[in-house]
């Protein structure tokens, strides 16, 4: 691993709180709202499984969620420590704990085991599908960060490797629920290349917001490939995966949610509007929900999903001719031409 980074500001004598505010900081908590992610297992789960709503399960989710968000601290941990020098180079990142110099070594490599420590512990607590997730999304953040491999410093690799935690963050909702069988690979395959496309305009809206093409190399290695028309073509790429994908899950288990279509193409487009904002929102995701126009319509998004996902329209199949899917809707709109 790394050695301890270069410092831009000498770090300044602190005790107390004050030297553990710095710890706090590179765990990221503000970032756990990205295991909202999760939602998507867990409304999978109670779609083909209702008798896992129960009482008991809330409890269950609690600790799958409070497991997710020490395991992914631990991966922040450990990138805000190997990402200390290249940080300093970043217009805003160069204010972060570890590039003035307010992180130890010691204490670092310290928090990131022991943060993953009890994320595992408390995964191994629900089930053995659900500890193997946890693992999973640990060890690619290993595998992004860490030398020689480093996955987050090769173009379109550094996407790829970051966003497949959006289809584990779908497993561990899954597996909080349910551990004796897997969520449809098309659906995880379109979760993933949904996470690609906002990663991909992540990638986009800080290689503008650096502006010097040196300078954004320095920061980050798969830059010195990248180029603005490069990067938005490749989130058009994952835009078409993740349509195509969702497509074949539509078409093979529930195909009432064509009439969501039309409303995910519209979020899609209106981050795509975020993207490409001068200093643009979508370099810091966590920080989305000031955008409240997109929030909103985002919500609204959402529950389109779950309310079609609860809903079944037997014509529809006869009309596309498809089979019907098997689970069970909570409401029925039209006849069943079979009874």
């Amino acid at each position: 691993m790394s050695s301890e980074p270069t410092t831009a500001v000498p770090a300044a004598r602190a005790t107390g709180l004050a030297a553990l505010w710095p710890y706090v900081q590179i765990a990221r908590p503000d970032h756990w709202i990205k295991n909202a992610f999760m939602l998507l297992g867990v409304l999978l789960a109670v779609f083909y499984e209702p008798d896992v709503v129960q009482w008991s399960s809330v409890g269950t989710l609690v600790l799958a969620v409070v497991a997710t968000c020490l395991v992914a601290s631990s991966n922040y941990t450990l990138n805000e420590w190997l990402d200390g020098p290249t940080d300093a180079m970043h217009p805003e990142k160069r204010t972060r704990p570890v590039p003035l110099g307010r992180i130890k070594a010691g204490g670092a490599y310290a928090q990131w085991l022991l943060l993953a420590a009890a994320g595992f512990f408390i995964a191994s607590r629900i089930n053995v599908w659900f500890f193997g997730s946890a693992v999973f999304l640990w060890v690619m953040g290993v595998l992004y960060n860490v030398p020689p491999v480093r996955t987050k410093e090769w173009a379109y690799v550094d996407v790829l490797s970051e966003s497949v935690n959006n289809p584990i963050r779908l497993l561990l909702g899954w597996f909080a629920l349910i551990d004796h069988r897997v969520p449809p690979v098309s659906l995880m395959l379109a979760y993933w290349m949904v996470g690609a496309y906002f990663m991909g305009l992540k990638r986009y809206a800080e290689y503008r917001h650096i502006g010097d093409p040196a300078r954004a190399a320095a920061y980050r290695r798969s830059f010195r490939h990248y180029t603005e028309d490069r990067l938005l073509i490749s989130v058009f790429f994952y835009a078409f995966c993740c349509a195509f994908f969702t497509g074949i899950f539509i078409v093979r288990y529930h195909l009432e949610l064509i009439f969501f279509v039309p409303f995910a193409a519209g979020m899609l487009a209106y981050y795509l509007k975020l993207g490409m904002k001068p200093d643009s929102p979508a370099q810091k995701p966590e920080l989305l929900y000031k955008e409240r126009g997109f929030v909103t319509y985002t919500v609204f998004v959402v529950a389109v999903f779950v309310l079609l996902m609860f809903t079944s329209m037997p014509g529809l199949y006869d009309l596309f001719n498809v089979p019907e899917s098997k689970a069970e809707p909570l409401w029925v709109i039209g006849a069943d031409p079979g009874e």
